[in-house]
Parts: C-alpha cells; structure tokens; sequence
C-alpha cells in the first residue's frame, strides 16, 4: 500500500513539489542574469562595428561589411549562423539601448523575459522619444501579469500613445493584404494569408467550429459508417482539409455531417468577441479596439460588426467609470452570462488568455455545495482549468469586486483581478447645450 503521505497532499508530496519549485525560481534567477548578460554582450558588438564603420570617409556599405565579420566571428563561438548572429545582435541593441527600465525591471526580477519582449515588440512600433514613457507605463502593466496575458493591452497602449491615428495606420497596413505560397518539404508548402485581424480571426473560428462539428458527428456515428469509422484526423487535420473543400470546392466536401448540397457545416459562422468603447463607437474616438484573446482591430470594422447583424456579440463601457454595463445582444446566453463575458474576458485562471467565449461559466463555490448562481460566484474557466479546480487541490474562492483569489496545493496565493478593461476614459468638460453623444 502506498503511504498517505507519499499521495497528492502528503506531506512528503508536497515537501518535494515545494523543492522543486524553489529549485526552479533558482535556476529561472540564473537563466535571466545569463540572459541579460549575452543580450548586452551582443549590443557591445553591434556598437564596436558602428564604431569601427564610422570613420568620414567611411562608405555604407564598411559598416555592413564589419558588421558581417564581426556577426560571423560570433556566430563561429555560437555555434549558430552569421545571419542569426546579426539579427540577434539588432534585437539586442534596441533591447538594451531602446529600453533599458524594461531591462532593469528584468534583472532585479520584478517581470521576465517574456515581458520584456512584449514590451518592445509593441514599442518600437512607437516613436523613439516615445519609447521611455511607454516602457515606464509598460512595465507597471506587467507586474504580476503573465506575459502572454498583458501582451494585447500593450498593444492597445502603444497604439493610443502613437501620434497617428490607429484607423489611418491600420488602412495604410491593409493595402498591403495579400496571400503568399512559400514551397516546403516533402511535397508540402505553407499557404499564408495576410488579412485584417478581424477577417482572420472570423475564418478560423469557423473553421474550427467545422472541425468539430466533423469530429463530433464522426464519433457519434463511429459504429455506422466504414469512412467515418477510419476517420482518424486530427482536429488541425481537419480544419486544414476544410480550409482547402471551402477554396477548392465552394463547400466542405468531407463534411460527414451533410444532409443538403451544402451540409449543416455551411451554417457555422465564425464569433468574435469584440469590446468596442463608447466613444469609438459614437465615432468620437479613433483608436483600436479590443479583440479579447486576440489583437487590436480598426474602429471602422469594430462599427461595421457593432451595426450589421446580431451574430456578432456587442459589449458597451460606460464612458465614466470603464466598466462594462451592457449588451445590446438578446441571444442565449442569458444577461448574466453576457455581463460575465464582459467582465471576464477570458478565463480566470492566472496567466490563461482562452476567450471567455471559449470558456464555461463555472460556479467559484460548487453549486452541489450551496454556491448560489449569481454574479459574486461565477467565473469564466476554460476546459483545462475547469477540470484543474475539479479534479487537483487547487481551490478558489472569489472576493468582491470578481477578485479571484487561488490557492495551489503548496499553499501559494495567486490573486486575478477583474480584467482592466483595454480603454479607460475620462469626462470630457461639456459645453452647454451640446448634444449628446449619442
């Protein structure tokens, strides 16, 4: 027989987990000191052939020429490519030099790499003179987030600290819309569509919702057919041969779910879930606009989904205090389920970025247990950490405010606040008799 204490929550379990993690907090210590080290080794060097390329009579090309040298004298010590070499040393002089708050803040542990990436990678699309004030900002955002789960909203800063306006940046960028073929191996080649976020999101949510619909149909009918029977694809199998009938044929042509020319597939349509702020909305505002899980999108698309059809989910801030108070939507769910999409976001387990429209509304208080179903006992959880709150010793509970307060089975304390919503707002100073701004 195995001893209690040996099993999950023993304490010889626990004792040997909380080892483990204070093992890896050491060697993530370490991992970010060396990491830092050789990102300003690789600055050093991409100084040294500016240096050296900078004489007066010195042609363009001497500094790309010393550059090269200097990346392959590297890349020999690197055990890597010339090439790699140099463009690692390009990433590193805009880290190091373009950013260095965001670098300190990573070396005195107070966010990680991965925030740092962030951080410049929505920066640098910004002017330089106004890359200090964006970082400082930045950085306060990071703290306590994941770097997967604050990556959008630094998007969304950058894009309202940009002295032009995202919907003229956003249409010079979709002039560039285009579909590419690049050749692969083994008979295979990667077929790549450049298309507005929105577009793009709308296309393989549908294609997703057509996988599983095929997947579904082909395990409730395993037994009935010998081509479902053999149908062994993978989810990403299938919403690649679909993407290719849709192209190809002008209807999913393995669609075993097909009862008509088209087949119920040709019913799915895509969701997204947008936050379109009120002032953008009333056209009073030109900014990005929020696509939860996702990137930012035009507020001339974000108006277009908000006007045309019911299939898009509308969610509205109250333009003083940036909380979302309702939805022009009637569609099951209920109002309830759709304030908690609002609030939420996404699922609510730390660092999860899952929309919440791919998410279950779970009761933070079991409702077998007596949990009520109101507003201060749900929250939105993906699959994954649905299952981890039923079935491990992780526990939660939820503190007003939606303040979700988790506790891991070594007793660590992980607090998820409510999401800030992507645009905060403040009153405009109005002039009598103006009208309103609806």
């Amino acid at each position: 027989m195995t001893d209690a204490a040996e099993t999950p929550g023993g304490e010889s379990y626990l004792a040997a987990i909380s080892g483990i993690v204070a093992d890896v907090e050491d060697v993530a210590r370490e991992v970010a000191r060396v990491q830092i080290r050789e990102l300003r080794v690789l600055a050093a060097a991409g100084r040294l052939a500016e240096e050296q390329g900078a004489h007066p009579n010195a042609k363009v090309t001497l500094h790309d020429m010393v550059l090269r040298s200097i990346s392959a004298e590297v890349a020999g010590a690197m055990r890597t490519t010339d090439r790699t070499v140099q463009r690692r040393i390009g990433e590193a002089r805009v880290t190091i030099e373009g950013f260095p708050a965001a670098v300190a803040a990573w070396e005195s542990g107070r966010i990680v790499q991965g925030h740092v990436k962030a951080i410049v990678d929505a920066g640098v699309n910004l002017p330089a003179e106004l890359w200090a004030e964006f970082e400082a900002i930045a950085i306060e955002r990071c703290e306590g987030q994941t770097p997967n789960r604050v990556r959008g909203e630094l998007e969304i800063l950058a894009h309202r600290m940009h002295p032009r306006s995202f919907a003229e940046r956003h249409e010079e960028a979709a002039a560039g819309r285009c579909v590419r073929l690049i050749p692969g191996r083994d008979g295979m080649s990667d077929l790549i569509a450049t298309l507005p976020t929105v577009i793009a999101e709308g296309i393989h949510d549908r294609l997703t919702q057509q996988a599983r619909a095929i997947i579904d149909t082909r395990e409730e009918r395993a037994t009935g057919s010998d081509v479902v029977a053999t149908d062994a694809r993978t989810t990403d199998q299938v919403r690649a041969d679909v993407l290719a009938d849709l192209l190809l044929a002008g209807t999913p042509a393995l669609d075993d779910t097909r009862d008509t020319s088209a087949g119920p597939l040709g019913a799915i349509r895509a969701r997204v879930q947008v936050l379109v702020p009120a002032a953008t909305l009333a056209g009073a505002d030109d900014g990005p606009c929020d696509l939860a899980g996702g990137s930012p999108i035009d507020p001339a698309t974000a108006r277009t989904l908000a006007g045309a059809t019911g299939v898009w989910e509308r969610l509205f801030h109250d333009p003083t205090t940036g909380v979302t108070v309702s939805t022009d939507s009637y569609r099951v769910p209920a109002g309830m389920r759709r304030f908690l999409q609002a609030r939420d976001q996404h699922c609510r387990f730390p660092g999860c970025r899952v929309a919440a429209i791919r998410c279950e509304v779970d009761h933070t208080h079991d409702h077998a247990l007596g949990g009520k179903t109101e507003l201060s006992n749900l929250a939105h959880l993906c699959q994954r950490h649905h299952s981890m709150k039923q079935f491990t010793a992780w526990r939660v509970r939820q503190l007003s405010g939606g303040v979700l307060e988790w506790t891991s089975p070594l007793g660590r304390i992980y607090r998820e606040d409510a999401p800030t919503p992507a645009v905060a707002f403040t009153p405009a100073a109005a002039s009598p008799g103006d009208p309103a701004p609806f």
